[in-house]
């Protein structure tokens, strides 16, 4: 017998076309489960930034990321799945990582192989690799 039960996956997402793979995969899993979804959208900001960005390029932004979550939250309602919002700034990784092991105890991780950073997955490495090499929750890659 399972004793492990999933009923909170978290689902980082970014707008790209693997996020969503990643948040309809997540959608799967949390019907047969009976799970609840929380989607994190991290906006990368510098810790110590001389340029603090344009006003109305953040505004811009906010309304975008805004949308996206709302078109997210709109397919998991579609398939009957609590789908809850979480939006962050910061270093990516880090922020889904802390949410994911903070006080809300995820069970779960279902993110993307790939994001929007293509260009600087060359350098630094991929967010779903940092994520998968630091989470002490399973997580589940979607290609």
């Amino acid at each position: 017998m399972i004793k492990k039960k999933i009923s909170k996956i978290l689902v980082p997402l970014d707008g790209s076309k693997n996020s969503i793979r990643g948040l309809e995969m997540a959608i799967t899993l949390a019907r047969n489960c009976r799970a609840t979804i929380t989607g994190i959208y991290s906006i990368y900001a510098p810790p110590h930034s001389e340029f603090k960005g344009v006003g109305s390029v953040e505004k811009d932004l906010n309304i975008q990321v805004k949308k996206f979550m709302g078109e997210a939250k709109t397919l998991a309602a579609k398939n009957g799945i609590v789908f809850n919002e979480k939006i962050a700034r910061g270093e990516i990784g880090y922020n889904i990582i802390k949410l994911a092991q903070g006080k809300n105890k995820f069970d779960m991780i279902v993110i993307g192989s790939r994001g929007r950073s293509s260009t600087k997955e060359m350098f630094f490495g991929s967010i779903s690799n940092y994520v998968i090499h630091t989470s002490k929750i399973p997580v589940v890659i979607v290609k």
